[in-house]
């Protein structure tokens, strides 16, 4: 990975990765991720190979949307997705806000005994380290245990009564209101900077002083810091990027 003095984060501060759904067969014989959701940040898939779907709940009701090669498919805090793998889908994930995803934005759709207790989500939701002989393992259990609490929400859903559902977002955001002051740096520095920045850009190209920022003007490349992670959706490549 490039390392410079000051790296400005990507387009907008968002995040990065590239993922492919689990093959492993779940409850209703599906194989995919995790089902879950993000409470403040818009996430886009970007298909770059293969088929399969995202299933999503929210207040449209239950959706299951193609994706192949070329697809482009977003979503909005608060709605419910799960990835299903058809054949070898490989899909490019962006996300808002940069680090918001990983300071604990997401929220698996456990039952909602799980919700009430943080420690005990806490527990479900943490895996063991990429090294460990158990990862695997953790990794099905906690996705198995996100598709039983989604499975009761989507039934629910079909039925016409949303408030399964709603108790759920209502849970999740109890669960992370707690981190909300710490994701307020996050974002202030990542992509609240970053809108800033064009401000002050454009200011300066009204008054004619654009030389002293396009001076500063660089490349910039890097490569995944890691490798086949065990991430919400599936494998997941990860990428060190600066967030502001």
């Amino acid at each position: 990975m490039v390392t410079l003095p000051n790296t400005p984060p990507l387009p907008g501060g968002i995040a990065l990765s590239h993922l492919s759904p689990y093959d492993w067969q779940a409850a209703d014989g599906v194989c995919g991720g995790s089902p879950h959701l993000h409470l403040v940040c818009t996430e886009a898939y970007v298909v770059t190979g293969g088929t399969g779907s995202v299933q999503t709940l929210s207040p449209d009701g239950y959706r299951e949307l193609p994706l192949q090669a070329g697809t482009v498919a977003w979503f909005t805090p608060g709605t419910v997705h799960r990835m299903v793998q058809g054949e070898d889908l490989r899909i490019t994930v962006l996300m808002q806000n940069s680090g918001l995803p990983e300071a604990g934005d997401a929220v698996f759709t456990f039952p909602s005994d799980y919700l009430d207790d943080p420690d005990r989500y806490a527990a479900a939701a943490t895996l063991p380290p990429l090294d460990s002989p158990d990862i695997e393992a953790a990794a099905r259990k906690r996705r198995d245990l996100a598709v039983e609490g989604y499975l009761t929400l989507r039934e629910s859903l079909r039925a016409g009564d949303p408030a399964p559902y709603r108790a759920f977002q209502e849970a999740a955001a109890r669960l992370v209101a707690p981190k909300a002051a710490a994701w307020r740096g996050i974002w202030e520095r990542g992509a609240l900077a970053a809108a800033q920045q064009t401000g002050t850009q454009l200011d300066a190209l009204a008054t004619g002083t654009a030389g002293d920022y396009l001076a500063t003007a660089t490349a910039l490349s890097t490569d995944p810091l890691r490798l086949g992670g065990y991430g919400m959706c599936g494998r997941r490549d990860e990428y060190q990027l600066p967030s502001g």
